[in-house]
């Protein structure tokens, strides 16, 4: 009987540890999935995006390497099933140098980057390339009026355009460009900037500046698709000048991080909403991180992640996580320099499996490609469309498709078309209302994180 009694105690008090522990026992796993060499391309730098295609691999660029001159850069994919890696593209020079942007997916499933350095007579280049690898030059800057130096790849908004910014040059711009190369100037910026554009859930861009504003010392800025730009924040009292992007929440409001400035000097992490409201949600200290020059996402459970490129353990720079509240802020990883790479400058990506992807600028070699598993559930996701009306045709991100069953706009069944296993489209039904999109498979609904608003 005492033995009985024993062993039911143990029994509960090991059921309490568990389900008191239950929510911290999935590890934060980062693993070094590909160290880049000169001979493949490296440096990836910022802004550096990653892609995940419709078949859904990676796909990206580097600055530098490659079998051409040394600054020339190419394009390259990762297979996140196979581990295999590949470069698509070598560029020799007259086709651009340094494609620093990374890479942004089209419509049309190929995908879009910018050259920042001369070649021939242009101060840098917008090009497309597909999936196969065939690179098309679509516009070569000439250092005037249409700007100059473009680091940041150009996105696609819902009405079939790209909007993209340049760096540097006589006048920084925005400039929308269709795919087929048709280039327009649309606004002048408030200095030049790295970070690209972000396409918002209302149909605006929104962007930052590293300079430029009240204080000359960066700003948080919204744009229309016809050129209308607004200051929505000017740094100066607390975080200054942001290199990367802002990325827009599931409450719609805006965050990112800067790269200077705060309490220490080493930089903020800071929401902004639509009508310019600012708070800081965290001071970086140098030991939990320094000099963030990326972006943020946003995970299934509602923290936002980034990376810094300096600070930590290492000084090599952090992976960290915080609420959108700016509390539980932690480091999930330090970088070494070494094993695990180094100076992360490159905007880390969320893809639909539930990892995190991003690039390193140093490493083993010359940088690393690494994937964080943070916990995060598979997903399904919008790509570009938010918004629309009865009919409309929404591309939809995701994994096991081939096996779907259903699609569903809140509570509606809707038709669709399975493109690949990682891609279909589905058709705005009859009756639908603004909700979730979600995708129903035998292993489990893959569910977005954007809200769909059905438009009468």
């Amino acid at each position: 009987m005492r033995n009985l009694t024993l062993n039911c105690c143990l029994a509960i008090t090991t059921t309490l540890i568990l389900l008191f522990v239950s929510p911290l026992l999935h590890a934060q796993t980062y693993t070094d999935l590909y160290d880049f060499t000169e001979a493949t391309g490296s440096g990836p730098g910022a802004p550096g995006l990653l892609a995940q295609g419709q078949d859904g691999n990676l796909y990206g660029s580097m600055p530098s390497g490659g079998d051409g001159p040394p600054w020339a850069g190419t394009v390259i994919t990762y297979s996140v099933n196979t581990g295999i890696f590949a470069d698509l593209y070598f560029f020799s020079g007259p086709d651009g140098f340094g494609p620093a942007s990374g890479l942004s997916l089209g419509y049309d499933g190929n995908f879009y980057g910018a050259t920042y350095l001369p070649s021939g007579s242009s101060s840098g280049e917008v090009y497309k390339v597909t999936p196969g690898g065939a690179l098309t030059i679509l516009y070569g800057f000439g250092n005037g009026n249409d700007g100059a130096y473009p680091y940041a790849p150009p996105v696609q908004a819902p009405d079939g355009n790209l909007y993209g910014v340049t760096y540097n040059g006589t006048v920084p711009t925005a400039y929308r460009i269709t795919p087929s190369g048709n280039f327009t100037v649309i606004a002048t910026l408030p200095s030049g900037t790295i970070a690209p554009l972000i396409v918002g859930v209302d149909g605006k861009l929104y962007g930052t500046t590293p300079y430029g504003g009240q204080f000359n010392a960066g700003t948080v800025f919204q744009l229309t698709t016809k050129g209308k730009l607004k200051i929505l924040y000017s740094f100066g009292n607390g975080g200054t000048h942001p290199s990367g992007p802002v990325m827009q929440g599931k409450d719609k409001k805006l965050y990112g991080t800067t790269t200077w400035g705060g309490t220490l000097g080493q930089g903020v992490v800071y929401q902004a909403t639509t009508a310019g409201k600012y708070i800081e949600l965290h001071n970086f200290t140098g030991a939990d991180g320094a000099n963030s020059s990326s972006g943020l996402v946003q995970g299934s459970d509602g923290y936002l992640y980034g990376v810094t490129a300096a600070g930590g353990a290492s000084s090599y720079g952090t992976f960290f996580k915080v609420s959108t509240k700016g509390k539980n802020f932690a480091v999930l990883h330090d970088f070494d320099g070494k094993v695990s790479g180094g100076s992360p400058f490159s905007t880390p990506m969320l893809h639909t499996n539930g990892l995190i992807y991003g690039t390193t600028h140093t490493g083993p070699a010359e940088g690393s490609l690494y994937s964080m598993d943070v916990g995060l559930k598979p997903f399904a996701s919008l790509f570009v469309t938010w918004s629309g009306k009865v009919g409309t045709a929404v591309p939809i991100l995701g994994q096991g498709f081939l096996s779907t069953t259903g699609v569903k706009f809140k509570n509606t069944s809707a038709t669709y078309q399975v493109i690949s296993d990682t891609y279909l489209i589905a058709t705005v039904p009859t009756g639908a209302t603004t909700g979730v999109v979600t995708v129903l498979e035998p292993s489990g609904n893959l569910v977005t994180p954007q809200t769909f608003k059905v438009l009468p």
